[in-house]
C-alpha cells in the first residue's frame, strides 16, 4: 500500500485479547485445535470429492471449492493470532496490516458470492431437474467457480486503497486479532468518513443484497419441494439444501453484524472469531454428518483401510 507523506505510523500493534491475559495458554490450545480441525476437516472434503468417482458432480465441485476457500480463509488471521499468543509477538508491518485486510476481507466477500452460487445449483437442480445436466455445463461451473473469487479481490480493492490513503500519525494499537477496516479507521489522524461510507456501502452490497438473493431462492426452493407428493421426495429434495442452509446463516449471521454498522466496537473481535474460525472448523462437519452421501464414501474408505491394514 502506498503511504501517505503525512503518515508517520510504521507498524501496528495487535493487541488480540489483554483483558484475557491469564488464560493465553489456553487460547493458543484452542486456536490451535480449531486452526488443525478445520484445515485437516477442509483437506479430507477435497480429497474425497477428487477420489471417490460418485461425489464427482456439481454440487460437490462447489462444496470442494469452498473447502478450499475455507482453508485460505481461516490462513489469513488464526497463524497471526497464534503466533500473538504464544511468543507476543503482536507487530505488524504497515503495509502487512493492510495486505492482511485486503486478502481477508476479499476472501470474505468471495465465500459470500459463492454461498449465493451454490444455492444458485440447488436452485436449478431442484426447479429444472430435465434441463440441469445441459444448463450446468463444465464450462459454466467453472466459470461460476472462478467468478467469486475475481469480484472478492476487485471489489475490496477501491476501500482497501481510500483507507490506505488516510493519515495514520500517532496510536497504533489496533483493538483486535487481525488488521480491519474498523480498527483502522478508528485510529486514523484525518477524517475517516469517505472510507467508512465507502466500507459501509460495500458491506451493503456484498452481504445484505446476496443474502436477500440466497433468502429468495430458497424460498422458491420450498415452494416447488412443497408440491412434491412423496414424503421421500420432499426428504431427498431438502437434504441436498439444509447443510448450505446452515453454514450461510453461521456466516452471514455473524458477517453482517460486524461490517454492515458503520462504526467498530470493543466486542467486534469476539465475534470476528465465529466467522474466522469456528464457522470454517464445523463447516466440513456440517457438510459430512448431514449427508449421507459424504458418510456413506467415508465409512467405505474408512472400511477399505481397515481391511488393508488387515492383510
Amino acid at each position: 500500500m502506498v503511504e501517505t507523506n503525512k503518515t508517520v505510523v510504521k507498524e501496528f500493534i495487535l493487541l488480540a485479547f489483554p483483558e484475557l491475559q491469564q488464560f493465553q495458554d489456553l487460547l493458543f490450545v484452542i486456536f490451535l485445535l480449531t486452526y488443525i480441525t478445520c484445515v485437516m476437516g477442509n483437506v479430507t472434503i477435497i480429497v474425497l470429492v477428487r477420489i471417490e468417482p460418485s461425489l464427482h458432480t456439481t454440487m460437490y465441485f462447489f462444496i470442494s471449492v469452498f473447502s478450499i476457500l475455507e482453508i485460505m480463509f481461516v490462513s489469513v488471521t488464526v497463524p497471526r493470532l497464534l503466533a500473538n499468543l504464544i511468543t507476543a509477538n503482536n507487530i505488524i508491518s504497515f503495509n502487512g496490516c493492510f495486505t492482511q485486510m485486503y486478502v481477508f476481507v476479499s476472501l470474505g466477500v468471495t465465500e459470500g458470492y459463492l454461498l449465493l452460487v451454490m444455492v444458485f445449483d440447488r436452485h436449478l437442480a431442484i426447479n429444472n431437474p430435465l434441463h440441469y445436466p445441459a444448463i450446468m455445463t463444465h464450462a459454466l461451473c467453472i466459470e461460476l467457480a472462478v467468478l467469486p473469487w475475481i469480484m472478492g479481490f476487485a471489489i475490496i480493492l477501491i476501500p482497501t486503497i481510500i483507507t490506505g490513503h488516510l493519515e495514520f500519525c500517532g496510536p497504533n494499537m489496533i483493538d483486535h486479532f487481525f488488521c480491519d477496516f474498523a480498527p483502522l479507521q478508528n485510529l486514523a489522524c484525518s477524517d475517516p468518513f469517505i472510507s467508512i461510507i465507502c466500507t459501509s456501502i460495500d458491506a451493503i452490497i456484498n452481504a445484505v443484497l446476496p443474502l436477500i438473493i440466497i433468502i429468495g431462492l430458497y424460498v422458491n426452493i420450498i415452494m416447488t419441494v412443497s408440491k412434491i407428493k412423496s414424503e421421500e421426495g420432499k426428504q431427498k429434495a431438502f437434504s441436498t439444501c439444509t447443510s448450505h442452509l446452515i453454514v450461510t446463516s453461521l456466516f452471514y449471521g455473524t458477517a453482517i453484524i460486524v461490517y454492515v454498522k458503520p462504526n467498530g466496537s470493543h466486542y467486534d473481535k469476539y465475534l470476528a472469531i465465529m466467522y474466522t474460525a469456528f464457522t470454517p472448523m464445523i463447516n466440513p462437519f456440517i457438510y459430512t454428518f448431514r449427508n449421507r452421501d459424504v458418510k456413506k464414501v467415508f465409512r467405505n474408505s474408512i472400511n477399505r483401510l481397515i481391511k488393508q491394514d488387515a492383510y
